[in-house]
């Protein structure tokens, strides 16, 4: 009968021994319509032991022994013949099936049981009723088990693969016209719906993550195609709409474009043309992403156009007809389908999905010879305003709904349509490869059947032109994160595809024609000469269309990407031809880029353009010049133009050969340009940049060294023209690195010079000693910056500046100079009592060590500066200490006498310094006393014993020290502890 049963072994492996499973089937009109085997497994998919078993029974018809259903069987039995066999079955089975037995047999013998209400007997080896609903077995638990588990992952451990992987399950259902389909589609809606995550997202008010984002807009995309399907019957339908809208009218539905407020106009409205838009946007209902599958349950496709289109290659219009304007064919006769494209579309993909492909082609060249009929028709509407949009330099006119980014991927679905027939399928290529590095797919020219068509057309060279078309489309920037991320994506998308496309002879001059449409195609192509301030940027596309046309005709594939370079939003002058739609004239004044979220991506893949130009126009000056020109005009952020002079840097100079002088040059003036931009403001490279410059400068050569340290001011602060160009410039490695002769070097010496002088007057606080250091080989040079540093010490210069200053003119050999600017910087210092840790202690004792090493005079100069400056008794115990070590004047400064005496603490200067040292210990000591914890009593027994030390260095010093020690028992004699251990230690 209609059951298949038998028995599949499962060989042994290395860890698993052979084992053995039961596996029954029922099918019912070449469907299996339920399944069951011993190996428990539960999943979607049929298990590996059904599937073995239904092949075995498909290939190996021969081996199945076919029998008639079992109920035939025992109606050929006789009375004891029955008798046999019951008894015999139970016995093979009695501990499974006796208690079922012996309840029917019980049955049976009860004459109002309900088994003898009715007649006959079921026989599951029989097949069902005519009228029975048949369809293939699907394990409803089993489908809401698995998408709740991967739901629950978050898009984590490949789980959004795996959802992936199920939607292409119900693609490849729909298009085997499995009704199990749309019944798997409404289980895992249902889950999503239940997803705790969604009511969680709407309190936070954030966004759905990407991830999840994306499985949502495929989910929306096949319920279109669902209700699309040009043989569903009407209950159907009324059914799924119940369905859509009571998902749809949950308040944790997510939106069609992320989390904003939406500006597309309804799928069923005809041409973007149409009054539709004129509604306010505010009494716009909620668009959920059901909404489009919703919309599409208003779409049949009972016209008789459209029928006529799908069911044949050759519907052509009668020649006749031909001469005026019509709506349903073009001038040769070829049918249109003027339908709202993205809707149009729609109806390819359902057709494609459902197992339509012939005519999911037909309709899509309908649809691209109504696309070019409208091109033709815009370029003419241009031609006339050409003069007046190109004097406003601006445009109203722009798609509010752009096709790349559409939730429906119009572009996307003609592209696949068209190319799947192209597609050469390899011998034993499998759809999806596991390793996912599946090879790229192989293309052939197929021609387009048609009834009126230059022979020439193929499907393939018609998907380039239509992928083509649509990526030029001129339209402005959607609202919302999601939607303008998703304009990107979908655009690198279908730009993958294309590459995928070997271009022939056939395909180039598909691309040639439809460039240098897109060229002339005015407000309506996104590269024509006038667009919209908001209009999507065409940077990627142009830098793809670029790089394809560039070894076939050069002119084009500049002048194309050149005027790709644009990206007027950034414009600020940029007068903004405002929407004609009310809803849409709020957010067309200048201040709304912000709200262009991908800015930074768009600003970057820009760059990338202009890389790609630079990288191609390597040697030619011509070119390169006007590439240089659109950079500077087009381009606005610094870190941009900065990555570009890089990368033109390093194409410019490659390791294994020589380098290139005009991409050079454009490297450099690209650099000196982020170097005028980022002058005045903060830019946390800038130093990387600056080096970065003088790097590139050297690679130049030594005429552009010169003109960057002549017009250092509009390049670099003072600091860092000092600090790290001349610095840089004059290194021993640049002099290598240019290998120059006596009169380079002394030109490059002299310009750095200059610079050094220049940037010391301006500001001496940063640049003196790099000034100093610069012009040490040049007497006049080095004088003069000497001259400036003394002029700045009185009033611009910190004691820190002067001190560095002063050890390098020590180490120089100018100790008296030195001397001068230690005593300069004495005058700007200030230290406290308690400042023993003070950083300058180390330049106030290194300078006191320079003028005892010069002479009394010098030291007896500066200790009225050091008594007026410095009030911490330890420092100034410390300079009396090492001033009496030894006799002043050992530097032996040429032409002075030197008696080798030691000085005295009597006799001036060290009798002032002697005096300031003993009171600076006593106002100490107080200070100290004033509020002194007990834990720190020790420290300040030891602090008094080395104020006796330098008291004792005056004539009369202990009794002046015994006279301190009683006047602090006297003030003090309420801290009895402490004054008991003054006692026992100073008597």
């Amino acid at each position: 009968g209609f059951h298949l049963s038998g028995t599949v072994t499962e060989p042994a492996t290395a860890t698993e021994p052979e084992m053995t499973y039961k596996v029954a089937i029922s099918f019912d009109r070449c469907k299996i319509t339920s399944v069951t085997c011993g190996c428990g497994n539960k999943d979607i998919f049929y298990c590996a032991h059904v599937v073995a078993l239904s092949l075995y029974r498909i290939r190996k018809p021969d081996q199945v022994k076919l029998r008639l259903p079992i109920s035939e069987t025992l109606f050929q039995m006789n009375r004891d013949q029955l008798q046999k066999f019951v008894q015999y079955l139970i016995t093979a089975h009695h501990t499974e099936v006796l208690p079922t037995a012996q309840k029917l047999a019980d049955e049976i013998l009860s004459s109002n049981s309900e088994i003898n209400q009715v007649h006959g007997a079921p026989d599951p080896t029989a097949g069902a009723s005519i009228d029975d609903e048949n369809c293939w077995h699907l394990d409803e638990e089993q489908v809401r088990e698995q998408v709740k588990l991967f739901l629950s992952q978050g898009g984590y451990y490949g789980s959004g693969k795996q959802l992936n992987s199920m939607f292409a399950k119900v693609r490849e259902m729909l298009r085997m016209r499995d009704s199990n389909g749309a019944r798997m589609l409404t289980l895992i809606t249902e889950q999503f719906m239940a997803d705790p995550r969604l009511s969680l997202w709407r309190q936070q008010g954030t966004g759905i993550t990407e991830k999840c984002r994306q499985l949502w807009d495929e989910l929306g995309a096949l319920w279109v195609c669902v209700v699309l399907n040009p043989h569903c019957k009407l209950e159907e339908k009324s059914c799924w709409l119940r369905q859509l809208r009571k998902w749809g009218e949950m308040d944790v539905c997510p939106l069609e474009d992320g989390n904003y407020g939406n500006e597309l106009p309804n799928i069923t409205n005809a041409l973007t043309q149409s009054s539709g838009h004129s509604q306010d946007s505010l009494a716009r209902p909620r668009r959920t992403v059901f909404t489009r599958a919703i919309e599409g349950c208003d779409l049949h496709w009972q016209d008789s156009h459209l029928q006529r289109i799908i069911s044949s290659d050759f519907y052509v219009s009668p020649s006749f007809q031909r001469e005026g304007e019509s709506l349903l064919f073009n001038s040769q006769g070829q049918p249109l389908w003027l339908e709202h494209v993205p809707t149009a579309c729609a109806r390819v993909d359902a057709l494609r999905s459902h197992g339509y492909p012939r005519e999911a082609l037909r309709l899509t060249v309908a649809i691209i010879n109504t696309l070019r009929l409208q091109q033709q028709r815009q370029l003419e509407i241009y031609k006339h305003q050409k003069k007046e949009l190109l004097q406003r330099g601006a445009t109203t006119i722009t798609n509010l709904e752009g096709w790349v980014g559409h939730p429906l991927n119009p572009i996307g679905c003609l592209f696949l349509t068209l190319t799947e027939a192209c597609r050469l399928e390899e011998e034993n290529c499998l759809e999806i490869s596991d390793a996912g590095d599946s090879k790229p797919p192989v293309y052939q020219h197929v021609p387009v059947v048609t009834g009126s068509q230059d022979g020439d057309e193929s499907y393939l060279s018609l998907a380039l032109e239509v992928a083509l078309m649509g990526m030029g489309q001129q339209r402005v920037m959607p609202e919302g994160l999601y939607a303008q991320d998703k304009v990107c994506r979908n655009e690198e998308q279908i730009i993958a595809r294309l590459q995928d496309l070997e271009l022939d002879p056939v395909l180039v001059q598909t691309l040639r024609k439809q460039c240098i449409l897109l060229l002339e195609g005015g407000p309506f192509s996104g590269l024509g000469e006038v667009i919209h301030r908001e209009s999507v940027p065409m940077h990627t596309f142009a830098k793809y269309l670029f790089s394809a046309l560039l070894p076939h005709d050069a002119d084009l594939a500049y002048k194309l990407a050149l005027r790709a370079m644009r990206l007027p939003v950034l414009e600020t002058t940029a007068p903004s031809g405002d929407v004609t739609h009310p809803h849409h004239l709020v957010s067309v004044v200048p201040s709304r880029y912000p709200r262009w979220f991908t800015l930074g991506h768009l600003e970057s893949q820009q760059c990338e353009l202009a890389s790609t130009m630079l990288t191609a126009a390597k040697g030619d000056m011509l070119r390169l010049r006007t590439v240089l020109e659109a950079i500077q005009k087009n381009i606005h952020s610094s870190s941009l133009i900065f990555k570009l002079a890089q990368d033109a840097f390093k194409i410019a100079t490659p390791a294994d050969s020589n380098s290139d002088t005009t991409l050079l040059n454009v490297a450099l003036e690209l650099g000196l340009q982020v170097m005028r931009m980022t002058l005045s403001t903060l830019n946390w490279r800038r130093r990387e940049m600056v080096r970065w410059l003088v790097t590139c400068a050297t690679e130049v050569g030594v005429r552009a060294l010169v003109s960057i340290l002549q017009s250092w001011y509009s390049l670099f602060t003072p600091t860092e023209a000092t600090s790290i160009v001349a610095a840089t410039v004059m290194s021993h490695n640049t002099i290598l690195r240019l290998s120059l002769d006596y009169p380079q070097r002394e030109e490059l010496a002299s310009c750095a010079r200059t610079l050094a002088l220049q940037c010391a007057m301006k500001d001496p606080q940063n640049c003196a000693l790099s000034a100093l250091t610069l012009c040490e080989k040049d007497h006049i040079a080095f004088e003069t910056a000497y001259q400036i540093v003394i002029d700045a010490a009185s009033t611009g210069m910190t004691y820190t500046q002067l001190f560095t200053i002063a050890r390098y003119m020590e180490h120089r050999g100018y100790p008296l100079r030195a001397f001068k600017l230690a005593s300069l910087a004495m005058t700007h210092l200030n230290l406290a009592y308690n400042q023993d840790t003070h950083p300058a202690i180390n330049d106030v004792l290194w300078a006191c060590a320079l003028s005892h090493s010069l002479g009394k005079n010098e030291l007896a100069a500066i200790i009225p500066l050091v008594v007026k400056s410095v009030h911490c008794a330890t420092v100034l115990s410390d300079i009396l200490r090492r001033c009496t070590m030894t006799a002043p004047g050992l530097a032996g400064i040429p032409g002075r006498r030197n008696s080798g005496k030691l000085m005295s603490t009597d006799k001036a200067p060290l009798r002032q310094l002697l005096d300031a040292t003993i009171s600076a210990y006593i106002n100490t000591t107080h200070s100290r006393l004033t509020h002194i914890s007990p834990r720190h009593y020790g420290e300040f027994i030891e602090f008094l014993s080395k104020a006796r030390e330098t008291f004792l260095l005056a004539q009369d010093g202990h009794i002046q020290f015994a006279q301190f020690i009683d006047n602090l028992k006297q003030i003090y004699k309420g801290k009895k502890k402490l004054m008991l251990l003054v006692r026992e230690r100073f008597g």
